[in-house]
């Protein structure tokens, strides 16, 4: 994608992969189950699959045969999709992948041709409204599911509570919503626009709630996702009083386990 060109790192990605897991909504895997051909070897499109997890978490959770086609337009994050591939599927069928460089902006319905089934995960809130538009239609024209998974939608609550937290979510949510050269991002507004323009299409949408639960047990996540979080928030709110104490505050308490995050997202499965 090329959304400002955003580089997510493999090593943070390989630092959430475990509460990715724990918190997509595994109900909607059912569903996707039903639409699935009922022979033949199942194409899946993962686009944006940075280094490859939403195929590590569902391709056991399918039956059959499964082909993972993996999109992203980082080849370092390919490379490392390619190393750690998804499988085997739940009834032991083969899985296989490949990797394909390519803007997911960009996608034409062909680049998708055959596909039983197209996925994503945190993906939604970095585009602009022009994008995921485009994005939707190229979707719709493959008339196949389409989940995609842990979206933001600007709910965050921290424990213990700190007079500032409100504050520093706003500014967060501003900066998730900030004007790019490709037009203003729609961050936590991403997945209404996309269930409403889905529905549009005549597509039925089907919403859960996949939040981030992070205690004691993942404290190096709550840091490192509490250090995301500050530095956009006082990027969007420069000078913002008291930022600096807080953030010393709350790192400490977050990697001595002291500090309980929830970060809510959705997941979204569309069934044509």
């Amino acid at each position: 994608m090329t959304v400002e060109q955003i580089r997510v790192s493999s090593e943070w990605l390989d630092l959430r992969e475990p509460a990715d897991a724990d918190a997509r909504a595994r109900d909607l895997v059912e569903h996707v189950r039903r639409r699935l051909p009922a022979a033949g070897r199942r194409v899946i499109h993962d686009l944006a699959c940075g280094s490859g997890s939403m195929g590590r978490w569902l391709a056991p959770l399918l039956p059959g045969p499964q082909l993972w086609v993996m999109h992203d337009r980082d080849p370092d994050l390919l490379e490392v999709a390619a190393s750690h591939p998804p499988g085997p599927a739940a009834d032991g069928a083969s899985v296989t992948a490949e990797t394909r460089l390519s803007d997911i902006t960009q996608l034409r319905p062909d680049d998708l041709a055959g596909a039983a089934l197209i996925t994503a995960s945190a993906l939604l809130d970095l585009m602009t409204g022009a994008e995921l538009a485009e994005l939707i239609d190229v979707c719709a024209a493959v008339e196949c599911p389409v989940l995609v998974t842990l979206s933001v939608v600007g709910r965050v609550e921290l424990a213990p509570a700190d007079p500032l937290d409100r504050r520093l979510a706003a500014a967060f949510d501003d900066h998730q919503r900030r004007p790019t050269a490709r037009g203003r991002l729609l961050g936590p507004d991403a997945v209404t626009a996309a269930a409403e323009r889905f529905r549009s299409q005549g597509a039925d949408v089907v919403l859960r709630p996949s939040p981030w639960r992070l205690g004691a047990a993942a404290a190096d996540l709550a840091a490192g996702w509490l250090t995301g979080w500050l530095d956009a928030a006082r990027e969007q709110e420069a000078g913002l009083a008291g930022v600096d104490a807080y953030a010393r505050r709350r790192l400490a308490q977050a990697r001595a386990g002291q500090l309980a995050v929830t970060v809510d997202h959705t997941d979204l499965l569309v069934l044509p």
